[in-house]
């Protein structure tokens, strides 16, 4: 039965603002490191920027692929309210043990280490919590996880403008010393209305603490984090054990699938090709914090309206974009599905695997035709392709959970969640592994040589996408056939919705 509520998008129940503002702090720090460490492993370590690539690929590929461990402990051991407590102070620690890198290098792969290992604990439980505050058929539902996913854009968005800065004019110390403080005013967050969701949490949560079973975690974590260093410091075999793990799943989940009949199992397969593309969308998203910020800072005008702006804080160009799109994508969504006219899941995939290949294409040409004399270009035309970026990101990345809500059965829910973060992982190692391709020779930074590798590859990119999205809109009509093919349609699609 459909929950009557105000159609007030801010009436929500009070557990949702402190779930709201923990988020935000926490992508605050986890993104003000993100930012700035690829530029940091060139410029303080020494890496090139062939390496620094690779290996920031990852501890990417790190952080999402961990994220299933911490729903688990979240669930079923520790509970979610002390799994998020136990991952945010991880991540505190692990962000003050990358700062002492600065002065310790051999530190480095072991804060990384550690900031895996607490976003693994943390990333997947603040969003079961908040959906463990509606009951069921809670119209105020969709608006919640839309304003949830603003939460963590606008806390990238803050930390993507500012910890450049912080890091240009304090040093990197002070910049990963702010991240902590993020973590920390997470906690405070937490703290100061924890009374709010005193009844809400996972079956564990309801059982008194079990320090056999915190023990356990904590030590799993540290060991964990060893583990995660060594594989940072070893990027090949970090391949080959994500290759290893990803076969695993894929036997497993196509298993799983042929045990089903008819349209169950044929809405397995539409998930699964969703996810394949979702892949080629994550490669494109690293380069963000890759090839398109070293593009920014060796080929672009550091200036917008006359203002000068740190080259690194271009970044926070895809959260302003993305806060700004989404209360007007998800009022389209309504309002089209209101008619019957909305378009399908893969038609949204199609259509921002498109303007991810505009993105792209904007900065190929601008290479080719628009840079001045001195291999320069306009800084406009990276506004222009955060934009294509963000507003695809909104079509395929903020619906891909909505997207397996809507086609898997409810019993595989959890697995199929954790191949959706593994898609995310994998995408991140080959990211870093596409964005090498733009790496100048160390100690080259001359705009007139360095542009020539950035629009080459930037083409290549733009024109394999945009053949993959011609491609995928020819499958369309098939896969919604799929989709469609029971007389009750399935929901799920609206307001960018458990992102």
């Amino acid at each position: 039965m459909t929950q009557s509520h105000s159609n007030n998008v801010l009436n929500q129940p009070k557990p949702f603002y402190m779930i709201f503002f923990v988020e935000l702090w926490e992508r605050f720090g986890y993104y003000g490191l993100q930012g700035i460490l690829a530029v940091y492993f060139v410029e303080k370590l020494g890496f090139s920027q062939e390496l620094s690539f690779i290996t920031f690929g990852a501890f990417a590929a790190l952080v999402y692929g961990l994220i299933s461990i911490g729903g688990f402990i979240g669930d079923k051991v520790l509970g979610t309210k002390r799994t998020i407590i136990l991952g945010a102070l991880i991540l505190a620690i692990g962000y003050m043990v990358v700062a002492f890198s600065i002065s310790h290098r051999e530190l480095i792969f072991i804060g990384l280490g550690i900031v895996s290992v607490g976003n693994g604990l943390f990333k997947a439980n603040p969003s079961s919590l908040l959906s463990k505050c509606y009951e069921e058929g809670d119209s105020r539902l969709d608006g919640a996880f839309t304003m949830y996913y603003m939460s963590i854009n606008i806390g990238s968005f803050l930390s993507l403008l500012f910890s450049p800065v912080i890091a240009s004019h304090f040093g990197y110390a002070a910049a990963y010393t702010v991240c902590a403080i993020g973590l920390l005013l997470s906690m405070l967050s937490y703290w100061i209305f924890r009374n709010t969701v005193g009844h809400i949490g996972s079956e564990a949560d309801k059982r008194p603490l079990d320090l056999k079973k915190l023990l356990l975690v904590i030590i799993g974590s540290a060991v964990l984090s060893l583990i995660c260093a060594f594989l940072m410091k070893h990027v090949a075999l970090a391949e080959g054990v994500l290759v290893l793990i990803c076969a695993v799943v894929i036997v497993l989940y196509f298993r799983e699938a042929f045990k089903l009949q008819g349209v169950e199992r044929g809405k397995m397969m539409v998930a699964f090709v969703l996810m394949i593309e979702a892949v080629l969308f994550f490669i494109l998203y690293a380069q963000m914090p890759t090839s398109l910020n070293f593009f920014a800072i060796h080929n672009t005008q550091h200036q917008l309206f006359g203002i000068g702006i740190n080259p690194v804080s271009f970044q926070s160009l895809n959260p302003f974009w993305i806060v700004l799109a989404s209360p007007i994508l998800a009022w389209l969504y309504n309002h089209f599905g209101h008619k019957g006219r909305d378009l399908s899941m893969p038609a949204k995939f199609t259509l921002g695997m498109f303007l991810c290949s505009l993105g792209f294409l904007c900065l190929a040409l601008a290479g080719r035709f628009f840079a001045n004399e001195m291999g320069i270009v306009s800084a406009w035309w990276i506004v222009l392709t955060y934009f294509f970026q963000s507003i695809g990101e909104l079509m395929i990345s903020a619906l891909g959970l909505a997207m397996v809500a809507s086609l898997v059965p409810q019993r595989l829910m959890g697995f199929v969640m954790g191949a959706w973060f593994l898609t995310q992982a994998s995408a991140f190692l080959l990211g870093g592994w596409v964005a090498s391709f733009t790496a100048a020779p160390k100690g080259v930074s001359d705009p007139i040589q360095t542009l020539p590798l950035y629009t080459k590859v930037f083409m290549q990119i733009g024109v394999v996408t945009l053949v993959i999205a011609i491609i995928m809109w020819l499958t369309v009509p098939m896969l919604n056939r799929i989709i469609h093919s029971e007389s009750k349609p399935q929901e799920g699609e609206s307001a960018l919705s458990h992102s």
